[in-house]
């Protein structure tokens, strides 16, 4: 370039190169950021931070006060308030660059050499309809409009294996790369439909994955076929033979710790596989694909997808595989435990965030759900929205333009670090156990999971982990959109499938099936601008039961509300004037329970129990529906009475 050339590109170039700069406007050869400022100490930070939990009634802090801010994320893993160079410590210099070993901040630096994607990721839309009629249009549809590879469920109350021809008959496969999901027949009917073809489209997969099928079935599988169908599938370059499925995992319940260290200990289960079968190692990683969920917790799924290749990279170091075919090839799907069936519209957000989470975490290939999926088969719509979801991040948030924008965080490189190291220690425990096949039948992957599960249904049902929609804000005025029923592809009888919001759910629909709503009445006590905090927190906490919460001063619009539960809402002040009077007038009008809006610490005669902040959201909501429907017996069809 000239220097004239060089003049014309610079932002100054209608300046003269001589002009004289003022002296108050020269730049300063050490510019140091916020100079003028003294250097605030974490000591002030707690200072600071004690002070504002104190003045929310947080008077016996723990030491360091950071404690109380805390936050679980994965078994043993937790997050913290602050995070500083001091947490990172030398990780940011550790994981290295995109495309090289330990392969934490992506297993590529640039296009994706298997699909061919120029920068971003592989947009992967599913298809499980049974009638082949409907998901040969509906594929046609995905790839007009910004889907680039396929994912097609195959098998009983899904695509038909025999109908695969006619359903692909369109498709390009040179082009779009398949993955199948339906087992050996399923493999079977793709390799018969490509037999022959050396143009097949690289990121393609047979999706074999007997592991995943005994998470979920609980019966044990034979691996030793695995290496005979690899040696078929290599005749065709880039088309890989297994899916490592870890959403078996999260969708029972898994933490991301389970799922990465399961997910590890079935990876290292199909290479002994394969290489038992005549496989050289190398051959055997490059039959390998890895399915992670990707959930609305942004920071925990973008450092999941990170520890993943760390700890996948570390499996092929000590197994003699070659440094470039260590990297982790990703395939990351919004998860279904998130997903709500009320309020589904709400799921278009939650996977938007996982979707953004998976990006930035470096998948190769990114499926997101349909935010219908939780309540049948998607219609066109909902798919529609899925795949403009990605579109959107891609090419309007030009999220694909950076490689591991979250690299040299000191609280992302810190949690992958925390991740990595707990999921080893999960996977090395599989792995004395005698394998994943082992510690699936004799009950420690279960037992793990169930216990991961239990402390998240914990703090879901005490709101701490609160569901938009569901758990907070429900909306019972909604009409849910008419889906037809999804079939169940995975075999039963292993591993549950679990959503986070099936507790409130359950209580919303036998709410809902009643013959009038059941309602529990909001006694407020004094003037709105007293009440209305903790009305609205009561009728909010109440209707996420699907009880409606009509409201009145005092007693006095008890009789109209047509129930016998009802809710005293005031301020402390009011509670220890007039609180017990009023519990005792409600009793004696008929209210057969009586809760309070406040801590159990106020301790108010006639009270029955007690709704705030962080209370067993679901445990009250379960007493008030046994009340209703049980003792009161009229408010449904479990009841007799008219």
């Amino acid at each position: 370039m000239s220097s004239t050339d060089q003049q014309a590109a610079s932002p100054d170039a209608t300046a003269s190169a001589d002009a004289e700069v003022p002296a108050e406007h020269e730049i300063p050869e050490n510019l140091a950021l916020a100079a003028e400022f003294d250097v605030a100490t974490r000591d002030q930070w707690r200072e600071l931070v004690a002070g504002v939990l104190r003045k929310a009634g947080r008077q016996d802090l723990p030491d360091p006060v950071e404690e109380a801010l805390t936050a679980t994320v994965a078994t043993g893993v937790t997050i913290e308030p602050l995070y500083t160079a001091e947490d990172a410590g030398d990780l940011p210099a550790a994981v290295g660059v995109p495309g090289l070993a330990p392969f934490v901040r992506g297993s590529r630096a640039g296009a994706d050499p298997e699909s061919g994607v120029p920068g971003g990721w592989d947009v992967r839309q599913r298809h499980a309809h049974p009638d082949p009629a409907v998901t040969k249009e509906a594929i046609a549809a995905d790839l007009e409009n910004g889907v680039t590879s396929l994912w097609l469920v195959v098998g009983d109350g899904a695509i038909p294996v025999d109908a695969l021809g006619n359903v692909l008959s369109d498709v390009l496969l040179d082009l779009a790369p398949v993955t199948i999901q339906g087992g050996l027949p399923g493999a079977e009917a793709f390799l018969s439909l490509v037999e022959g073809r050396s143009d097949l489209a690289a990121g393609s997969s047979l999706g074999l994955d007997p592991l995943g099928l005994q998470a979920a079935g609980g019966e044990q599988q034979d691996l030793s076929g695995l290496a005979d169908v690899a040696r078929r599938a290599a005749g065709h370059d880039g088309l890989r033979t297994i899916v490592v499925d870890a959403t078996v995992f999260a969708d029972a319940g898994a933490s991301a710790v389970e799922e990465l260290g399961c997910s590890l200990a079935a990876g290292a289960a199909y290479l002994r596989a394969l290489t038992e079968g005549g496989l050289s190692v190398d051959e055997a990683f490059a039959q390998l694909e890895f399915r992670y969920s990707a959930g609305a917790d942004q920071f925990t799924t973008i450092a999941t997808l990170r520890a993943a290749r760390r700890l996948w990279d570390r499996v092929g170091e000590v197994s003699g595989a070659a440094p470039e075919v260590r990297g982790q090839r990703q395939h990351a799907v919004t998860s279904s435990v998130m997903t709500t069936r009320h309020d589904p519209w709400v799921n278009m957000l939650r996977t938007t965030v996982a979707c953004f989470a998976a990006g930035v975490g470096g998948a190769d290939v990114v499926t997101v759900q349909p935010f219908d999926a939780a309540l049948g088969l998607p219609d066109s719509f909902s798919r529609r929205i899925a795949r403009n979801t990605q579109s959107l991040l891609v090419e309007e948030g030009h999220l694909a333009r950076v490689l591991d924008p979250a690299g040299g965080s000191w609280y992302v490189e810190s949690l992958t670090d925390q991740l990595a190291q707990a999921a080893w220690d999960w996977f090395t425990e599989i792995e004395r156990a005698g394998g994943l096949q082992q510690a699936l039948a004799d009950g420690l992957v279960p037992d793990r999971i169930a216990a991961a599960w239990a402390a998240r249904a914990e703090r879901v049902a005490h709101r701490t982990d609160a569901i938009t929609g569901v758990s907070e804000f429900p909306n019972l005025g909604e009409k849910l959109p008419d889906r037809e029923p999804a079939a169940e592809v995975l075999p039963t009888g292993g591993l549950p499938r679990v959503r986070a919001a099936q507790a409130f759910e359950e209580l919303r629909d036998r709410a809902a099936a009643a013959d009038r709503p059941p309602r529990v009445y909001l006694a407020t006590i004094g003037p709105i601008a007293r009440h209305t905090a903790r009305a609205g927190f009561a009728g909010n906490l109440f209707q996420a039961g699907g009880l409606e919460t009509p409201s009145g001063d005092g007693v006095e619009g008890f009789a109209e509300a047509g129930t016998t539960v009802a809710c005293i809402c005031g301020t402390d002040k009011d509670y220890a004037a007039s609180a017990g009077e009023l519990a005792a007038a409600l009793k004696a009008a008929g209210a057969t329970q009586v809760w309070l809006a406040g801590k159990p610490d106020l301790a108010v005669d006639g009270v029955d129990g007690y709704v705030f902040a962080g209370c067993d959201a679901l445990a009250a909501l379960r007493t008030v529906h046994d009340e209703v429907f049980g003792r009161q017996g009229h408010f449904g069809p479990e009841g007799g009475q008219a």
